[in-house]
């Protein structure tokens, strides 16, 4: 089987490259901006008719988009994450209609949650970010384009190899140099805020499953831990891995993402039903790993 992979160099692509690689007689291949990549690919500026030649060379059975933004201003995340998917689905429709697309989309496309009300992919999506709105813009190209692809909403995930733009990430990242003395002291934004957490290898394990499972798949399957949980635990747990005995200071105001979008949280019920997924990994596996990959690379500069 021939999958493959864009934005393999990503947070997300790393953990869903190694998976991939790990099947048998699986034949992987990487596509993207960097020269290590099998095939040069930029889905910001490239036309479909280029992407189309690259996708018949190719001739991959299964296709994973992992490219996307996450910060930057609404051009640049209009361009990957919007525009991005729709050249693809149109350079697939010309050059590999029967394969198999896999493109991971958001949970913050469905914009504010409810507390204690899991949402279901049936519920409207009402995202209020640009990064949320872009998302959804890519989704609704997957959806449309009649290639029969999968897009796995995707909570907030967590794991070895964070890196600093996310709040996990950027949390282990501060820890580390912050030192474990009581004099110590994080000045943090808004943490009231409850997130659906998912531990990267499961979200990696979710692609494997949609890539290579046969027939007919949803249009939308929700990847999540499938809890809500305030973000202000993830950061004790963070904090107390790192054996931190300082002060960590919170913001009172809380951020304007904070304030609009209180809690998140995904029903996965779809996915263990279509895919036989459900996660292996809890939020404390997720710190564990986390934080082991962050004390082990190397001495902070």
């Amino acid at each position: 089987m021939r999958i493959l992979v864009l934005g393999g160099t990503g947070y997300l692509g790393r953990h869903v490259t190694e998976r991939l690689r790990a099947l048998p007689g699986a034949r992987v291949l990487a596509a993207g901006r960097s020269s290590a990549a099998e095939f040069r690919v930029d889905l910001a500026t490239d036309r479909p008719e280029r992407l189309a030649k690259t996708l018949a060379a190719a001739a991959p059975d299964a296709v994973v988009n992992c490219a996307g933004a996450t910060g930057g201003d609404p051009v640049t995340l209009a361009e990957v994450n919007a525009r991005g998917p729709a050249v693809l689905c149109a350079a697939l429709r010309e050059a590999a209609p029967r394969a198999r697309l896999v493109h991971l989309g958001s949970a913050a496309e469905y914009g504010p949650g409810t507390p204690d009300v899991p949402v279901a992919e049936s519920a409207p999506a009402c995202p209020v970010t640009p990064y949320g709105v872009t998302k959804l813009a890519g989704t609704i190209a997957v959806t449309s384009a009649v290639l029969g692809g999968v897009v796995l909403r995707v909570g907030n995930p967590v794991g070895p190899g964070a890196p600093v733009a996310s709040l996990p990430g950027r949390m282990a990242s501060l820890l580390r140099s912050a030192g474990a003395g009581p004099e110590a002291v994080l000045r943090l934004g808004d943490l009231s805020a409850y997130r659906d957490f998912v531990d990267v290898r499961d979200v990696a394990g979710a692609v494997t499953l949609a890539a290579t499972t046969p027939g007919h798949l949803p249009p939308v399957i929700n990847i999540g831990g499938g809890t809500a949980m305030a973000v202000r635990e993830l950061v004790r747990g963070l904090a107390r891995r790192a054996g931190f005995q300082g002060k960590l200071e919170e913001s009172t105001g809380g951020s304007a993402r904070s304030v609009r979008v209180s809690w998140q949280c995904s029903d996965i019920t779809a996915a263990d039903r279509a895919l036989g997924w459900r996660p292996a990994h809890d939020l404390e596996d997720a710190l564990d790993a986390l934080w082991a990959a962050t004390t082990e690379s190397g001495p902070v500069p």
